[in-house]
């Protein structure tokens, strides 16, 4: 490796970071992480804390899971890559498809199409919507519907159905078919509503005049995420996701639950779409099913959806769809380990202690600092605080302090992540509570510095 003043002189010159202006990573060069072990990182100037990030919503497991490397290492040295497109297989994936079909059984869940990440499980998820409907002999059915605050990935389809503008303005003419709904966002909402339960009714009614309007025939999928993540961690009334599947089996439209981020323990159970009630028709899943040591994904597939495409005789269930790493071999064997870990930690019972802990112990901060307008989460290690210059008019912060806040609260111990006006919170899965109170601790160091 190179040494440390080549890295740092070098941080941002020869390279683009997602999610930031090319300027900005220039004149304000990004964290160097250099080292990492448990849930904790450490960059390049020696510096050690705590991750309130997860890596990026995936290291559920925290950085040492050993029996996930070694999986990985032990795959490379019999079978590092082979293509699974029609004619080939391989051992992982077939033993893989079976762990995925006993874990998602209660979820109605099946069939799993493999993908290489979020983004793609999200377009593949979209795309057999549409051919799901053209199979039944209901051509078109072409349209999709979701939750303004919703994301869903950055492909051109993940793009078109994601509710924010950031991730949308700059790259239109987007996707046709489109459109969007009212989240159940209690904070900032069209209809001025506080309370949870109404709410969710209200934007539940809000759907019923989209389908109506738009057409019950025309629609393909309604995609959803059980909890809204990277839009600022917005859980919704229980009865929302319930009324969502309700009005989608009315009116014959697929309902895709984005698991990218929630399953596989985040929210306090094993998948969001459990943790409601629910069972979708596919569900995308990518991050926590290797732990983010190998990037890979799944869509699963319910068995009503499974009968349509392989009961077909026309072949227009022929699927022309796929990735070069669909079905990698080391990302499949990562993925089983991973799994088996994750069921022998049984992490959603310390997901949700610990997110109790960490969603209470935001509370009490914003009971100390005017500049939360407002603290969610409450379903596992899903939090959110949202700053605001005035509480009165909940006018959002500047950047500029929002990135002191991050900067002091990083230099006191804890990494967070910063969306907007949002300081959001997804640690690992296996924090310790003693973990937890690093990071309200810097979060308390971040927001004096800022009061």
């Amino acid at each position: 490796m190179k040494d440390s003043n080549f890295l740092k002189e070098h941080n941002a010159r020869s390279l683009w970071h997602p999610m930031a202006h090319p300027a900005d990573s220039q004149a304000n060069p990004p964290t160097i992480v250099t080292r990492a072990e448990g849930v904790r990182i450490t960059d390049i100037d020696g510096h050690e804390v705590v991750d309130g990030v997860g890596g990026l919503w995936n290291v559920n497991l925290g950085f040492s899971c050993q029996p996930v490397k070694d999986a990985i290492s032990a795959q490379l040295d019999t079978l590092p890559y082979y293509s699974i497109f029609r004619g080939t297989t391989n051992d992982a994936v077939i033993e893989l498809a079976e762990e995925l079909r006993a874990f998602f059984a209660p979820d109605g869940l099946s069939r799993a199409f493999y993908t290489s990440g979020g983004s793609d499980s999200v377009e593949t998820a979209l795309r057999l919507a549409r051919q799901y409907h053209k199979i039944r002999g209901e051509a078109g059915r072409v349209k999709y519907l979701s939750l303004k605050k919703g994301y869903h990935g950055t492909h051109y389809g993940g793009a078109s159905v994601n509710g924010n503008a950031n991730f949308r303005s700059a790259y239109e003419p987007l996707l046709a078919g489109c459109h969007h709904i009212p989240a159940p966002y209690t904070y900032r909402n069209p209809f001025n509503e506080t309370d949870p339960e109404r709410l969710a009714q209200l934007c539940l009614n809000a759907l019923e005049d989209e389908i109506a309007f738009q057409g019950p025939g025309t629609i393909a999928a309604f995609i959803m995420e059980p909890v809204l993540g990277a839009g600022g961690v917005i859980p919704p009334h229980a009865s929302f996701m319930p009324g969502v599947r309700d009005i989608c089996s009315r009116h014959g439209i697929l309902l895709i639950a984005d698991e990218v981020i929630t399953a596989f323990g985040r929210t306090g159970s094993w998948t969001g779409s459990r943790h409601w009630g629910v069972q979708p028709d596919l569900m995308c899943t990518a991050k926590a099913i290797t732990n983010g040591y190998f990037p890979f994904g799944a869509v699963m597939i319910s068995d009503q959806v499974a009968a349509v495409f392989e009961g077909d005789d026309s072949g227009k269930a022929a699927i022309g769809h796929g990735y070069t790493y669909s079905g990698h071999p080391v990302g499949a064997a990562a993925a089983l380990a991973c799994l088996s870990e994750t069921k022998r930690l049984n992490v959603p019972e310390n997901a949700a202690a610990r997110g109790t802990q960490l969603h209470e112990g935001c509370l009490k901060l914003m009971a100390q600092y005017d500049v939360i307008g407002d603290v969610r989460g409450g379903h596992g290690l899903m939090t959110a605080m949202e700053l605001v210059s005035d509480r009165a008019t909940k006018t959002p912060i500047d950047k500029a302090r929002v990135a002191t806040m991050q900067d002091q609260t990083y230099r006191a111990g804890a990494m967070v992540r910063i969306s907007g006006p949002n300081v959001i919170l997804s640690p690992p899965l296996v924090l310790t509570e003693a973990d937890a109170q690093v990071i309200l601790d810097g979060l308390a160091a971040g927001l004096e510095a800022i009061s």
